[in-house]
């Protein structure tokens, strides 16, 4: 469940410590570099030393290098949750002659398996890009390696971490069925969901405590107490079926289980619109239900690397073409061009340091919210 990721990532930091001395990665090798903090200090300068000098320069200058430098290592290797990365490695390694390799898993195991592997002083990925809990969870443990220039200066200011760039979002609107919800008729405000005509006809998700911290920050800050915004979210879980995981939830939703989810991830709605599910998240008229919640998803260089050409170049095509890409598969983009969906909405972002320093606090209190809903 989402609500304990921010437990568990803390967690790992600390068991991969362990589970290095214990034996290492299952993918270490006798070859492996010695290292230290942040990996290997050889690894580490090598591509430190080809970081600063791509990152001195820009334009055709910059392209140029890259490709070339890039060519001659011939490889790349990315570890990533992005069910939908195949399209732009594809996309990748139809413009550049370099051999992607791909690991792909939930959020945790890619911070598991990195985490893992550099305590073990095997260098297995050149990039990672995942949420931006993990993101954070790796930067703090040294292991990435700043990503500078122009195409990050592109990127929604949410997106511009310390030590990654966001190269998507995950964007949490309040979605419904059309067919239950007339036009004119959908819910305007959060608020409104909390009124009893809403009985049953609501959906939570179990594990949406990043959605829910970044609200409950955002209604303190609006002027509402502790116990008034406490309220809200526990009459607002009454009215509530609670489903655990967003594409089981975006199913039941198209299929009239429930009138409103309070907190889909717009491209799930989006892409069953698409292919003719009675679904929505913005009206004919008007806005959407706002403040809308973005939680980063990040992609960052390895310091690392061993190939660090490829991984630049991969970055910089991320936040170039692939940002297309992404919008063919309904995915939100990161720089202020590709995130249309959002432009000129009122944003919240995830606080994903509140998360990560007090999660247990957070991960009780909704657990107490949903308990109010209907499994």
């Amino acid at each position: 469940m989402r609500h304990l990721v921010a437990s568990r990532a803390v967690v790992m930091v600390a068991s991969s410590i362990v589970l290095a001395a214990c034996g290492g990665s299952p993918t270490a090798s006798p070859g492996a570099d010695t290292a230290g903090q942040g990996g290997s200090s050889a690894a580490t300068s090598r591509a430190a030393k080809t970081y600063a000098r791509i990152n001195a320069l820009s334009g055709k200058a910059r392209t140029d290098e890259l490709r070339k430098c890039a060519e001659q290592e011939g490889k790349l290797s990315v570890y990533t949750s992005n069910t939908d990365l195949d399209d732009l490695v594809k996309d990748f390694e139809d413009s550049v002659d370099v051999t992607v390799s791909v690991y792909r898993g939930n959020s945790e195991s890619v911070l598991q398996r990195v985490l893992q592997e550099q305590k073990a002083r095997f260098h297995g990925n050149d990039v990672i890009e995942t949420n931006a809990l993990e993101m954070n969870v790796a930067q703090k443990e040294g292991y990435l390696s700043p990503y500078e220039g122009e195409l990050r200066d592109a990127v929604r200011k949410e997106g511009q971490a310390d030590g990654w760039t966001a190269d998507r979002f995950n964007v949490f609107v309040v979605g419904w069925n059309t067919n239950l919800v007339k036009p004119g008729q959908e819910p305007k405000t959060l608020e409104e969901l909390a009124d009893p005509k809403w009985k049953g006809k609501v959906s939570m998700e179990i594990g949406d405590v990043d959605w829910f911290t970044a609200l409950y920050q955002h209604f303190l800050k609006q002027g509402k107490s502790e116990q008034e915004v406490a309220d809200l979210f526990q009459r607002i879980a009454a009215n509530s079926k609670i489903a655990k995981g967003h594409t089981v939830q975006g199913e039941l939703l198209s299929a009239g289980q429930f009138a409103v989810t309070i907190s889909s991830y717009s491209h799930t709605i989006d892409k069953a619109a698409k292919e003719g599910a009675p679904v929505a998240w913005k009206p004919a008229s008007g806005e959407p239900v706002q403040p809308v919640v973005v939680r980063p998803n990040g992609i960052g260089l390895m310091k690392t690397a061993r190939n660090p050409c490829a991984a630049m170049m991969f970055v910089d095509y991320v936040l170039t073409g692939g940002q297309k890409v992404l919008e063919t598969k309904f995915r939100v983009g990161a720089t202020q061009e590709a995130a249309k969906a959002i432009q000129g909405l009122d944003v919240v972002a995830v606080p994903e340091q509140e998360l990560l320093d007090n999660s247990k606090k957070w991960d009780d209190l909704y657990a107490r919210v949903t308990q109010s809903g209907s499994q």
